[in-house]
C-alpha cells in the first residue's frame, strides 16, 4: 500500500507549486499556438510522471499503470463518443441529409444568432442531459460547422452553451457521483445545484450571442434570448427542486426548443444576422469557402422526416443508453472489468481530503454495449441502413473517420492519463487543499475548486468524486453549510468544462479544425473565468446574506 502526500516537500505553498506545473505546462504549450495539442498532452503526461514519482513519492510501477488506466480510459469512453458522433455526422453529409438538415433550420429561422441559441444552447443541453461526456460539443459543433459558421464560433460557442445543463448531465450522474462521495441525498444536492445554475441558464444563452455578435447584436434578439433562458431555467427549477435531479437537462432543454421554435413563429428580428463568422476578430474566418446562399425553400413532408430522422434515431438511442435500468442489464451481461494488477486498491486516499484511509479503485470498466459511443455507432448504422447505405459503403466512410479523427484521439486519451494519474496520485487534492485554506472567502475559492477539478479532469463527475468530500469536511470545519459547498463544487465546475483540454480537442475535431486548440482556448478561457467568478459570487451571496436559499424543500 502507498499513502497520498499532499504536502511532499514540507511547505503548503512549494507543493502547491509543484502540484500545479503539469496542468499550467499543458495550457501554456495549447495556448502559445507553437506546440500541436497531441505534442503538448505529450509532454505534460512525462512531467505528471516525473513529478508524481519524484515529488509526490508515488512508486514508478504504479505512475505507469495509472497513465496507462488513463490513456484506456481516454478512448473509452471519450475518444468511443466523438468517433461515432463524426461518424454519423460523415454518413450524413455524404447522403444529403446534412443539407436538408440546413434547410429545415433555415425555415425555421436564417439568423445565425437564433440558430445558435436552437442548437447550441437547448439542443446541446438534450445530449448533455442524455448522454454527456463530450456528446453535446460534439454534435453542436459538427452541427454549426455543417450550417456554415465559422470554426472558431462552431466551436468556442459550442463550448460555451455546453456550461448551465452540465451538472445534471447524463441523466444526472454527477450529482449522483457527489451524493455517493460526500454521503449527502442527491435529491437535497440535485435541489441545491437547481437553486444556483437556472441563474446561469438565464445568462448564457445571452452570454453566447453576445460573444457572437456583440453587444448591439445581442440586444436586437433579446425577446429569443429571453424566452429560450427562460423556458430552460425555470423547468430546471421546478424539475431539480420538486422532481428528481436525474430528467432536469432532458425536460428542460425540450421545454427550451419548444417554447423558441414556437415563439420564432409569431416573431422574427428585424434586421437578419446572417455573418457566420463572429464579430470582431476572428482568425478562423479565412479558412471559410464562400457560402452560397442559404436555400429558403420549404421543405416536403419526406424531406423533413429524411433531415430530422438521423437526429430522431439518435436522440431516441441516447434516451435509451442513459437509462439506469438499460445500463444495469447491459452491465451485467456485456462488460470486462479488469483491476489493474499493483494499482487498485493499492494506493490510499488519507485525511484530510478523506475522513479516513480509503483505499483508490483502479478498475478498467469495459462496459462495451452501454458505452454512449456505441448507442451512437448503433444510431449511425440504423441511419446509414435506412439512408440505402450498404455495409461495405459504411466500412469504407468508418475508416475515412478514423483517419481523420486519429490524432484527437490521440490527444483524448493522452489528456485523460493526465487527469487519472493527478487524481491517483493525489496532485490534484493539494491543489484542492490550497483553496480549502481561504477560510471565509471559501464560498467563492471553494466554487472555483469545482471549476478547477472539471478543467483538470475534464468531468463535472470527476471533479465532484474528487474534491466531493473535502468540500465537505472543510465546509463543517468552517460553519458552512455542507450541501451549499457540495452543490457549488458542482455549479463552478461545470464553468470549467469549456476549457479543459479534453472537450477543445472534441470541439477542435467536431469542426475539422484541429491543429488550433490554442486559438480555441484563447478565445473562450476569459469567458470561463468570467463565469466561474461569478457563480463564486452567487455562492458567496447564498453563504451569508441570504441564507434562505438553503431551505431544503423535500
Amino acid at each position: 500500500m502507498w499513502d497520498q502526500h499532499y504536502n511532499p516537500l514540507g511547505n503548503a505553498a512549494l507543493s502547491t507549486i509543484a502540484a500545479a506545473v503539469p496542468v499550467v505546462t499543458l495550457l501554456v504549450l495549447i495556448a502559445s499556438g507553437k506546440v500541436k495539442a497531441h505534442i503538448a498532452a505529450i509532454v505534460a503526461v512525462i512531467l505528471t510522471n516525473l513529478i508524481a514519482i519524484f515529488i509526490f513519492t508515488m512508486p514508478a510501477g504504479m505512475s505507469i499503470r495509472a497513465s496507462l488506466l488513463g490513456v484506456v480510459a481516454g478512448f473509452f469512453p471519450i475518444g468511443w463518443i466523438v468517433l461515432n458522433v463524426i461518424f454519423l455526422y460523415q454518413l450524413t453529409v455524404a447522403t444529403g441529409q446534412f443539407e436538408l438538415l440546413k434547410r429545415a433550420v433555415g425555415g425555421v429561422t436564417e439568423d445565425r444568432r437564433l440558430q445558435l441559441l436552437l442548437i447550441a444552447f437547448s439542443f446541446g443541453a438534450f445530449f448533455e442531459g442524455a448522454s454527456g461526456f463530450g456528446t453535446p460539443v460534439a454534435i453542436t459543433g459538427s452541427v454549426l460547422i455543417g450550417l456554415g459558421f465559422s470554426p472558431l464560433a462552431a466551436s468556442g460557442l459550442s463550448l460555451i452553451a455546453n456550461t448551465a445543463p452540465v451538472a445534471y448531465g447524463a441523466l444526472g450522474t454527477p450529482i449522483q457521483g457527489l451524493a455517493s462521495v460526500t454521503g449527502l441525498d442527491p435529491y437535497i444536492l440535485g435541489a441545491m445545484v437547481g437553486r444556483q445554475l437556472p441563474v446561469f441558464s438565464l445568462i448564457v444563452p445571452f452570454w453566447v450571442v453576445w460573444a457572437f455578435a456583440g453587444w448591439r447584436g445581442m440586444k436586437e434578439v433579446w425577446p429569443a434570448i429571453l424566452v429560450t433562458g427562460l423556458s430552460f431555467a425555470i423547468p430546471q427549477f421546478v424539475i431539480s427542486n420538486f422532481i428528481n435531479p436525474w430528467i432536469v437537462d432532458i425536460g428542460a432543454s425540450l421545454i427550451s426548443m419548444g417554447c423558441l421554435i414556437l415563439f420564432l413563429r409569431v416573431w422574427q428580428p428585424r434586421r437578419l444576422w446572417l455573418s457566420a463568422a463572429l464579430r470582431g476578430r476572428d482568425e478562423s474566418a479565412a479558412t471559410m469557402t464562400a457560402q452560397k446562399p442559404m436555400d429558403t425553400t420549404p421543405l416536403t413532408q419526406r424531406q423533413l422526416w429524411s433531415a430530422l430522422l438521423p437526429w430522431i434515431i439518435v436522440c431516441v438511442v441516447m434516451l435509451v443508453w442513459g437509462n439506469g435500468t438499460f445500463k444495469t442489464w447491459a452491465n451485467s451481461i456485456f462488460t470486462w472489468n479488469y483491476p489493474v494488477p499493483d494499482l487498485h486498491n493499492m494506493i490510499n486516499k488519507v485525511p484530510p481530503v478523506a475522513p479516513k484511509p480509503t483505499p483508490e479503485g483502479a478498475v478498467f470498466a469495459f462496459t462495451y454495449l452501454s458505452f454512449t459511443g456505441t448507442g451512437m455507432l448503433i444510431a449511425a448504422i440504423v441511419s446509414g441502413l435506412l439512408a440505402g447505405f450498404g455495409p461495405a459503403r459504411m466500412i469504407r466512410e468508418y475508416g475515412r473517420t478514423i483517419k481523420l479523427c486519429a490524432i484527437s484521439l490521440i490527444t483524448i486519451s493522452a489528456m485523460l492519463a493526465i487527469g487519472t494519474l493527478t487524481r491517483l496520485s493525489g496532485v490534484d487534492a493539494t491543489l484542492g487543499l490550497a483553496f480549502a485554506a481561504t477560510g471565509v472567502l471559501y464560498p467563492f475559492f471553494g466554487t472555483l475548486l469545482g471549476w478547477l477539478g472539471v478543467a483538470l479532469t475534464g468531468s463535472d463527475t470527476a471533479s465532484n468524486i474528487l474534491f466531493g468530500n473535502l468540500q465537505k469536511i472543510t465546509s463543517e470545519q468552517l460553519g458552512l453549510s455542507p450541501v451549499l459547498m457540495a452543490a457549488a463544487n458542482s455549479s463552478g465546475g461545470v464553468m470549467g468544462k469549456m476549457i479543459d483540454a479534453q472537450s477543445i480537442v472534441v470541439a477542435s475535431t467536431a469542426t475539422n479544425w484541429y491543429g488550433h486548440e490554442s486559438t480555441i482556448l484563447r478565445f473562450v478561457f476569459k469567458h470561463s473565468i468570467a463565469l466561474a467568478c461569478l457563480v463564486g459570487l452567487l455562492v458567496m451571496l447564498q453563504a451569508y446574506v441570504y441564507p434562505f436559499t438553503m431551505m431544503v424543500l423535500h
